[in-house]
């Protein structure tokens, strides 16, 4: 007697999350982003908010250095540089490898969307280009502990090389979505941002500087269309 054909064993890998699909950038309108509406309200800022408070923290920090004698001539002028110098990488770091991390699962498409991919969908959101201040207070905070902690005294010098960096990154990608491309040379920022933007989101993720994108090769090909 023939015995019925054996059922096929389940599949049991894991179904796999796909990414969600690239939105259409909207150049009207805002996201709601919680359903809190106290949340929701600190979501948004005036930008000279988060750009005054790590300008006063560049300000304050080389103030201090200097009159406490942790920094003085040359060497807080080098260390602000430097600290100016490795804003640039983690503007860069930041933008490529955790603002546009692999959404794989549902909380990393959650977590993406709420801290960047609102942003492309809504680029001409002013009160969303940069954190709200709570959190700007806290990231400036957290940078100095760090960076006492790596750097000692010179802290005052690269701290403030750093949220100078941060302050310009602000204003520059402000100017980027809020206003038209000028006639001179600045325009090149505008044009890269856009390839970012509008053409595809896996290059030109350096936003005040094109500096890594050379170095890494995320450069956009000179023929591309703005």
């Amino acid at each position: 007697m023939n015995s019925a054909p054996a059922a096929p064993a389940p599949d049991l890998q894991p179904t796999p999350v796909k990414a969600p699909a690239a939105v259409k950038p909207k150049h009207k309108g805002s996201a709601v982003l919680f359903k809190n509406p106290v949340l929701e309200r600190l979501s948004h800022t005036h930008i000279a908010l988060p750009v005054s408070i790590f300008l006063l923290t560049a300000l304050v920090s080389l103030y201090y250095g200097f009159s406490n004698g942790f920094i003085s001539g040359a060497s807080a002028f080098g260390l602000f540089l430097a600290g100016w110098f490795l804003f640039s990488f983690a503007e860069y770091a930041m933008h490529r490898y955790l603002y546009h991390i692999p959404a794989t699962t549902p909380g990393r498409v959650k977590f993406q969307y709420t801290m960047h991919g609102v942003h492309h969908e809504f680029p001409k959101d002013e009160t969303r280009l940069a954190m709200p201040p709570i959190i700007t207070v806290f990231v400036a905070s957290l940078l100095f502990f760090v960076f006492r902690f790596t750097f000692g005294s010179n802290v005052f010098g690269v701290l403030a090389g750093f949220t100078f960096g941060y302050a310009l990154y602000l204003f520059v990608h402000y100017a980027i979505h809020m206003y038209s491309p000028p006639k001179n040379f600045l325009k090149v920022w505008w044009h890269h941002h856009a390839q970012h933007h509008y053409r595809q989101d896996e290059i030109a993720f350096g936003v005040s500087s094109t500096l890594w994108d050379h170095i890494i090769g995320t450069m956009p090909e000179k023929n591309a269309k703005g």
